[in-house]
């Protein structure tokens, strides 16, 4: 019964992050320019595979940003959706993979320092899975665009461009996370 019960509550957390994620982009007034650079949809799938684990990060970076672009029309379905959809799930498998088993390892009285690197090892291991994604897609026709994706390309909008967010992300995230753990809300910490 406590197995089912945990699932349960698992499953409602990871829930709410999704509708978090539906609507955190509303808070950058749809305008493509801003979400670009503070990117918003990372933010929930970063979370889930931190307090649910890797299967829920996972799941929720597959499906937030699809489903978010066939309801708004942002990310654009399929072009920037689908490829975004590999760099969350990303996120959330690598975050729910690294940070359980950094706790132990570090053997810190904060949990921070396995926060900050399961985050770094996720920033930098979903965008190398996103690019990769969109050039296959690309390569095999699936999505199209205007300009070519080159190397220059993908390293300008996955790093650079991207790299205010990453930052804002850092500071924000791991504050988020101690308070739920703090508070016994994340599913992970009431397992413990």
């Amino acid at each position: 019964m406590k197995h089912r019960t945990d699932s349960i509550y698992t499953l409602s957390v990871t829930a709410i992050l999704l509708a978090v994620g539906l609507i955190l982009p509303f808070l950058t007034g749809q305008i493509q320019a801003i979400a670009r650079v503070i990117s918003p949809l990372h933010i929930p799938a970063l979370i889930c595979g931190l307090c649910c684990g890797w299967q829920w990060g996972l799941a929720l970076g597959v499906v937030l940003p699809l489903l978010r672009g066939l309801l708004f029309g942002i990310p654009v379905f399929p072009t920037v959706a689908l490829p975004m959809s590999f760099e969350l799930a990303a996120y959330g498998l690598i975050t729910g993979i690294l940070y359980p088993r950094l706790i132990p390892l570090l053997k810190k009285q904060s949990h921070l320092p396995a926060i900050l690197i399961s985050l770094l090892a996720a920033m930098i291991l979903g965008r190398l899975v996103g690019g990769a994604a969109k050039a296959a897609l690309l390569a095999f026709g699936l999505i199209g665009t205007n300009a070519p994706f080159t190397f220059a390309a993908f390293f300008s909008s996955y790093f650079v461009t991207t790299a205010p967010g990453a930052l804002i992300h850092l500071l924000l995230i791991p504050e988020i996370v101690l308070a739920l753990e703090k508070a016994k809300l994340t599913p992970l910490s009431r397992r413990n």
